[in-house]
């Protein structure tokens, strides 16, 4: 088989999540969504479901299913969920709500297992937290190096906080202080580091309301890419090699999230099939897509 591009699904403020196709850009599945705007979604590591966060519920679907129903829904949140994310043996799902609460969840359990209170509400998470040194300034965005090694903290100033993850006992971890990169002029959106798939090479992504978003490789921090971007309601596909778009996908009404599952396969006739998507196409009269 080929290398697979996988999958990549979307949600905004029409309230439907849409999966695609990444190389060929074809819709292949719409979730309609009328009672429920999604703030957030992520895959799980197996890569066989799909959380959706929205207010006050998460719910839980299969990734390679036509079902439009969800398989679960957790419903301890009393206001809009912002964050949710995944332990990586996919045991464990954490999530974080603008009702000032973090909630770990058990996939094999029903009900919230721990619960952690914030005195203001809860816009993003990550398994590891840390106080940030710019106390007077929100934090936009976090995220974890795979192997645990690495914390940063982006923040409403375009600076990120960078810190090392240190071996502590089971009830306190610590953590070093590394480095302060001033990544951007204007408010970050997003910061994500690279996967393990990218090691050896290691990088930090940080995407900001300047409307760019950089590359920046962790040996040095050094600035690798600046890729131009805009608020159009395109979702973009770059190339890390060149920092090159090699694919758009338009059409779309605008986009608060999306996530990429980069392990689907889809069925051709030397293949064996995985899941055979059902096709959609654009239908310009209804400004949306329909099945073909």
């Amino acid at each position: 088989m080929s290398q697979s591009w996988g999958i990549v699904a979307t949600s905004g403020y029409d309230r439907k999540i849409r999966f695609l196709e990444v190389k060929t850009g074809q819709c292949y599945r719409i979730i309609e969504l009328s009672d429920f705007q999604v703030n957030r979604l992520e895959i799980t590591p197996d890569k066989q479901y799909i959380a959706a966060a929205g207010n006050p519920q998460i719910r839980l679907y299969t990734v390679n299913t036509k079902s439009s129903q969800p398989v679960t829904t957790f419903d301890s949140h009393t206001n809009n969920v912002m964050a949710v994310g995944f332990q990586c043996d996919g045991k464990w799902m954490y999530s974080g709500s603008e009702d000032g609460t973090v909630k770990i969840w058990d996939l094999r359990a029903r009900g919230c297992q721990k619960e952690y209170e914030s005195p203001a509400a809860v816009n993003t998470v990550v398994l590891h937290s840390n106080q940030v040194p710019e106390h007077d300034t929100a934090v936009r965005s976090l995220t974890m190096m795979w192997d645990g090694s690495l914390v940063v903290a982006a923040n409403n100033r375009g600076t990120c906080y960078i810190w090392r993850v240190l071996e502590g006992n089971q009830a306190l971890t610590r953590f070093e202080p590394l480095h302060k990169l001033q990544a951007h002029d204007g408010y970050i959106l997003k910061c994500l580091l690279s996967p393990e798939l990218c090691d050896p090479h290691r990088y930090l992504v940080t995407a900001s309301s300047d409307h760019t978003v950089k590359v920046w490789n962790i040996d040095g921090f050094t600035l690798e890419k600046t890729l131009k971007v805009s608020s159009d309601a395109t979702m973009r596909c770059w190339s890390m090699a060149t920092g090159e778009c090699e694919r758009e996908y338009k059409q779309f009404k605008a986009i608060i999230c999306c996530t990429l599952d980069d392990k689907a396969k889809f069925a051709s006739q030397d293949d064996r099939v995985v899941y055979t998507p059902r096709p959609m196409r654009w239908n310009a009269n209804l400004q949306d897509y329909v099945y073909a």
